[in-house]
C-alpha cells in the first residue's frame, strides 16, 4: 500500500481548545418501545459507575458505538476482556443494551454521553486499547474543526493507555484517513503498526459489519489505522 505524504500540523491547532466545539449533533431520533424500555431499565444496570476508582482497569474503550452491533459481537467474543462503551445518541444505546440483555454479557459497561466529559473521571492507563470505528467524518472543509480526530483530542486520550497500549481508527471515507494518519504519526508517542508507516489491514478481532461488507461489494474502501504506545 502506497504511504500517503502527511502534512504538517501547526502548533496553534495542536492546541487550540475544542471544549466549545462539538464532534456529533443531538438529532432527535424516534426510539422504539424496546429502546426506551432498555434506557430506563437496563442502563441503570450496565452503566459505567463514576467516578470509577483508581484501581479500575478495562480492557477496551470504544468511542462512538453506534448501535453498538460490533462491540457487543467483539464483547461476546472475548468474555474474559472487559469492555466501555461511549455513544451520545439514545438509539443506539438503547439498542446495545438489548443486545447486552439478550445475551447476557457481562463484561461491557455504557457510558451514554460525551465522551470529552467522561475523559478527566477516567483513571490513569485503564485500557489496553481505545477503538474509534467510524466518526463521522465532516466531509465539508468549514466543518472539519469538527472532527473528533484532532491532535488535542488524541493526546487526552494518551493518559488512559497503559505502556504499549493500542489506538485503533478506522473510517470509509479517504480524506478523513488520511488527516487521521497525519495527526497519529505526528503524536510522538504512538508508533505506527503498519511496516509501511500507512494503514493496516483490518484486524480480525474488528467484525466487519453489515454497512462495511456493502460497501467493499460496491467497491468502496476502509482504512484502519493501528498504532502502539510507546
Amino acid at each position: 500500500m502506497a504511504i500517503i505524504k502527511t502534512m504538517q500540523i501547526s502548533e496553534s491547532a495542536a492546541s487550540a481548545p475544542r471544549s466549545s466545539i462539538r464532534s456529533f449533533v443531538k438529532r432527535q431520533s424516534r426510539l422504539t418501545n424496546g429502546q426506551s424500555r432498555a434506557l430506563s431499565e437496563l442502563l441503570p444496570v450496565y452503566s459505567l459507575i463514576l467516578p470509577m476508582p483508581q484501581s479500575t482497569t478495562f480492557c477496551v474503550l470504544e468511542i462512538g458505538f453506534g448501535m453498538g452491533q460490533s462491540l457487543v459481537k467483539t464483547a461476546a467474543q472475548y468474555p474474559s476482556h472487559h469492555f466501555v462503551g461511549v455513544e451520545v445518541h439514545a438509539p443506539g444505546v438503547g439498542a446495545l443494551l438489548l443486545e447486552v440483555e439478550r445475551l447476557q454479557l457481562t463484561n461491557l459497561r455504557v457510558f451514554h454521553g460525551d465522551i470529552v466529559a467522561l475523559l478527566p473521571q477516567l483513571p490513569p492507563m485503564s485500557f489496553d486499547k481505545i477503538q474509534i470505528f467510524f466518526p463521522d467524518p465532516w466531509p465539508k472543509a468549514r466543518h472539519h474543526k469538527r472532527r473528533l480526530i484532532q491532535l488535542s483530542f488524541i493526546q487526552s486520550l494518551l493518559p488512559l493507555l497503559k505502556p504499549q497500549g493500542i489506538l485503533h481508527l478506522a473510517t470509509d471515507w479517504q480524506p478523513y484517513a488520511e488527516h487521521m494518519l497525519t495527526v497519529l504519526n505526528q503524536t510522538a508517542a504512538l508508533c505506527n503498526m503498519s511496516p509501511d508507516n500507512s494503514f493496516c489491514p483490518r484486524p480480525s478481532e474488528r467484525p466487519l459489519t453489515k454497512y462495511e461488507a456493502r460497501g467493499e461489494r460496491l467497491g468502496h474502501g476502509v482504512w484502519d489505522l493501528l498504532f502502539v504506545k510507546s
